[in-house]
């Protein structure tokens, strides 16, 4: 699903990642830790072509990036569902609006797009939400919001970047039964965290990144 090769990154004298090499696998659910700063969101931002790489390989959904052309990277963008750790979620549209404006930007019409966009709130345990707006909801329930978000248009590969930096344990820990339910119907995940308890005991493979180096693997 994913691979990097000899993948390098800099940003004027930074270099945010150096000669990185994996692969995940389809349907896997990986892990990628590290302290601040050793290049964890880059590497996200690089599968999901926010950012280009400066040298190496990088395929994703057996795409090479390298060989990508511009205007093909939406067509790339639309396999996969993102959740950021900001939210970025539109104050002033309803939950409902917030996770079906992806859907209405493909042109999917209203009747199609509807039964899709419940199932996916009924998925996260917000459907009861649904006519609420964003800034009425505590940051557990807007998190959920982004997932579903995320994840309505069925991708292929879902990236999260600290999806529970600013929650409560008891909310992380249900913010993270979510992800493994999304995992265990076939998407492969990507979740970047520096919190090892996320991780601990879990059974998956966990990438370690140190100073923008892949330092080692290990099974959580």
């Amino acid at each position: 699903m994913v691979s990097f090769e000899d993948v390098t990154k800099l940003y004027d004298n930074y270099t945010a990642l150096k000669r990185i090499t994996f692969s995940i696998q389809k349907g896997e659910m990986v892990y990628v830790t590290g302290p601040s700063g050793a290049g964890k969101s880059t590497l996200l931002k690089l599968i999901y072509q926010a950012e280009r790489p400066d040298e190496g390989v990088i395929t994703v959904a057996g795409v090479r990036t390298d060989t990508l052309k511009d205007g093909d990277v939406p067509y790339l963008r639309r396999r996969i569902g993102v959740v950021f750790q900001d939210f970025r979620l539109l104050a002033s549209r309803t939950v409902y609006d917030n996770v079906a404006l992806a859907l209405r930007l493909r042109g999917m019409p209203e009747r199609q797009l509807r039964p899709l966009v419940m199932e996916t709130l009924k998925m996260v345990h917000l459907r009861h939400k649904a006519d609420a707006y964003p800034p009425s909801l505590s940051g557990g329930e807007q998190q959920r919001v982004v997932i579903a978000r995320a994840i309505v248009a069925e991708p292929m590969l879902l990236l999260a970047d600290e999806p529970t930096g600013n929650l409560d344990v008891d909310t992380a820990a249900g913010i993270m039964r979510i992800f493994k339910e999304i995992n265990a119907k076939g998407t492969t995940v990507v979740i970047a965290t520096h919190n090892r308890e996320l991780f601990r005991n879990t059974g998956l493979r966990v990438l370690r990144l140190d100073e923008g180096l892949l330092v080692r693997e290990e099974i959580g």
